[in-house]
């Protein structure tokens, strides 16, 4: 059985109580909230565990900073191109929903990963 440390516990809360997909920066920062001493090197050890684990994932986008988020099944993202919010989407993309999410949310799809 593997340990399950109070810093590891403090992150999987802080990354399932976001659908934001954030950075790490973001992620220390919040659990700095909860844990003020806690390093920088700290968080991304113990995410790249919890990554290595399969209890989180890890999002590599283009040239932008990794971010990270609670979901670990297979799943597609857009990424709006004006603000960067990165948004789960749960069926394939095809063309059929390219056009059901244009009209659904009023995005304008030019690509997808």
């Amino acid at each position: 059985m593997i340990k399950r440390s109070k810093q590891k516990e403090v992150i999987l809360r802080v990354l399932r109580s976001t659908t934001s997909h954030p950075t790490v920066t973001w992620i220390y920062d919040e659990v700095r909230k909860e844990i003020p001493r806690i390093s920088l090197g700290t968080v991304y050890r113990n995410l790249k565990l919890l990554r290595e684990r399969g209890e989180i994932s890890e999002l590599n986008l283009n040239s932008a900073p990794s971010r990270f988020e609670a979901r670990t099944d297979i799943h597609y993202h857009f990424i709006c191109e004006k603000c960067r919010r990165v948004f789960d989407v749960d069926e394939p993309p095809d063309k059929r929903l390219k056009g059901e999410v244009d009209q659904k949310t009023g995005f304008q799809i030019s690509s997808y990963q």
